[in-house]
């Protein structure tokens, strides 16, 4: 079995929260992520005192950054 040695990439930083979202929302594209610190947030910060990171395997970088883009244009579409 050939091991996989890809490279996982950050496509989003923000709140614990945000970050889940963008993780289920990029994993509904059928794309694989990971959220990177939440384990640190969750047992030793608030929520809010930390930014986590969600990763992708490099190659499926540009369809996971379509979906994080979509969702800011919407986040500000609502904030304005």
């Amino acid at each position: 079995m050939k091991e996989d040695r890809s490279k996982l990439i950050e496509v989003f930083k923000g709140t614990p929260w945000e970050a889940d979202l963008l993780k289920s929302m990029i994993e509904s594209n059928g794309i694989k992520a990971a959220v990177k610190d939440a384990m640190v947030v969750n047992i030793v910060l608030p929520a809010t005192a930390i930014e986590v990171a969600v990763l992708v395997n490099e190659t499926d970088y540009e369809e996971a950054m379509q979906v994080v883009r979509e969702y800011l244009n919407n986040k500000q579409a609502t904030d304005n």
